[in-house]
C-alpha cells in the first residue's frame, strides 16, 4: 500500500514563516518520514478579512497506515503551535489540511480523501504545482498543474521565482 500524503500549511498570524517552519519540524518528528516541501506562496485570505497568508504543500511517507489517525496528529500540532478555532476560515497562527492520503478515496465524516475542494484553492494548487506538476489526485485524473491552468487569470506561474527566497 502506497502511504504518500501531501498536506497544504498555511499562516497568517504572527511571523508566519516561523509558523511554518515549525509545523515542517513538528510534521518530521511525528508525521511524515523522507519529507519535501514546496516553495512558500503569499496569498490572500478566503472568508472574513484578515491578513494574507503563506501556503506551502508537503509531501512525504505517513508514519501512520490510519489517515485518521494522521489526521488526529495534524490537529495536535496544529493545537500545539498554538491555533485556536474560533472563526470558520478566519485568521490562524498554522493550519494543516490533509490532501491525499496514498491512492486511498473516501467520503465520510470526519474526513474526505482526497481533499474535496483541492480544485477551488488555488492557494494550495499553486505551491504544490512547483513541488509536483505532474501528480494526479485520481487515477486519470488531471495534474495539480492542470488544476491550476483552469484558474483564469492564472493565479500563480508556477515557474514563477518562489517567495520563500524573497523572505529570507
Amino acid at each position: 500500500m502506497d502511504w504518500g500524503v501531501r498536506l497544504a500549511l498555511g499562516s497568517n498570524m504572527g511571523d508566519r514563516d516561523s509558523h511554518l517552519a515549525a509545523a515542517r519540524e513538528l510534521i518530521a518528528e511525528r508525521v511524515l518520514q523522507e519529507m519535501e516541501w514546496s516553495p512558500i506562496h503569499q496569498t490572500e485570505a478566503v472568508g472574513p478579512p484578515q491578513g494574507r497568508y503563506l501556503n506551502q504543500v508537503v509531501k512525504g511517507v505517513s508514519r501512520y497506515q490510519d489517515p485518521l489517525r494522521l489526521l488526529e496528529e495534524c490537529l495536535q500540532i496544529e493545537t500545539d503551535l498554538g491555533r485556536v478555532r474560533e472563526l470558520r476560515w478566519g485568521p490562524r497562527v498554522i493550519d494543516i489540511d490533509l490532501l491525499t492520503f496514498g491512492s486511498i478515496e473516501r467520503d465520510e465524516p470526519p474526513l474526505t480523501l482526497p481533499h474535496p475542494r483541492i480544485h477551488q484553492r488555488s492557494f494550495v494548487l499553486a505551491p504544490w504545482a512547483q513541488l509536483e506538476p505532474e501528480f494526479q489526485l485520481t487515477a486519470g485524473g488531471k495534474t495539480v498543474l492542470e488544476l491550476l491552468q483552469q484558474w483564469s487569470p492564472p493565479v500563480v506561474d508556477p515557474l514563477d521565482a518562489p517567495l520563500d527566497q524573497a523572505l529570507r
